[in-house]
């Protein structure tokens, strides 16, 4: 080997040769291995065998249209993106069935929580509520469409979406300040919230409205805009839901 190789070092000859000879012995066990081993194809087939041999328990919300006019209601609700196996379970078994096999229905509201219950990681539009206190001797469907789950009226303070700045508002100096004094939020903001967005403010005369030296509202804490905190935002400093922790 060394006269083939005579301008290489006698170490990476020697690495060299080790390397041929593991490449040589992988070639040679490959050999060895039975075809179901070495074709892909063979084993995409076999997967495929053994999942199509899974019985079905899912039957697909489109079964449901043919039965059900609830299917109708929640194509245009707020559950519209939801299957109908997600709050009934498999159903397979019913649409074959259907005078014996019936679906689950839930009815307690720890079903509906499960989704419901206010979590800050959820995002932002998502309704939410704190189930002590929300109606807590009512099943949700004795308020709610479960098709269409549009609250009876319109949710005080937004708090169906933003409970977490509902509470913090509840305790500060804007406890008295309805949402829309300072936010506009169109009706599409209500079911699109990620593309139709609420309004804010954004100058300091907005602030200076009720927190103005000049202005009428004699209650609010004033100010001289021209001196106090001159160029930056009221927001930047005051955080407007609890103002007074700054």
């Amino acid at each position: 080997m060394m006269k083939f190789l005579p301008h290489l070092p006698e170490q990476l000859v020697r690495l060299l040769v080790v390397f041929g000879v593991l490449v040589a012995g992988m070639f040679f066990v490959r050999s060895m291995l039975p075809p179901e081993l070495k074709d892909t194809s063979i084993h995409i087939q076999s997967t495929l065998d053994r999942e199509a041999a899974r019985p079905v328990h899912y039957a697909g919300s489109e079964a449901c249209a043919d039965c059900h006019e609830e299917y109708t209601i929640k194509k245009g609700g707020y559950h519209k993106n939801l299957s109908c196996e997600t709050c009934h379970g498999a159903a397979k078994e019913h649409t074959e069935n259907p005078a014996e096999v019936k679906p689950n229905v839930p009815r307690l509201r720890e079903f509906c929580v499960r989704c419901h219950t206010f979590d800050p990681s959820r995002p932002t539009g998502f309704p939410q509520i704190n189930p002590v206190v929300h109606n807590p001797l009512k099943p949700c469907a004795s308020c709610h469409n479960p098709h269409d789950p549009k609250p009876p009226t319109v949710p005080q303070e937004c708090q169906a979406c933003h409970a977490e700045i509902a509470r913090m508002k509840a305790v500060s100096r804007h406890v008295l300040l309805d949402c829309t004094t300072c936010h506009n939020a169109p009706n599409g903001h209500k079911i699109s919230p990620r593309v139709v967005k609420a309004s804010i403010p954004t100058d300091r005369d907005f602030c200076g409205k009720c927190h103005g030296s000049g202005a009428q509202m004699k209650e609010a804490p004033k100010i001289d805009l021209t001196s106090h905190g001159e160029k930056y935002l009221c927001w930047q400093c005051h955080y407007p839901h609890q103002p007074g922790l700054d």
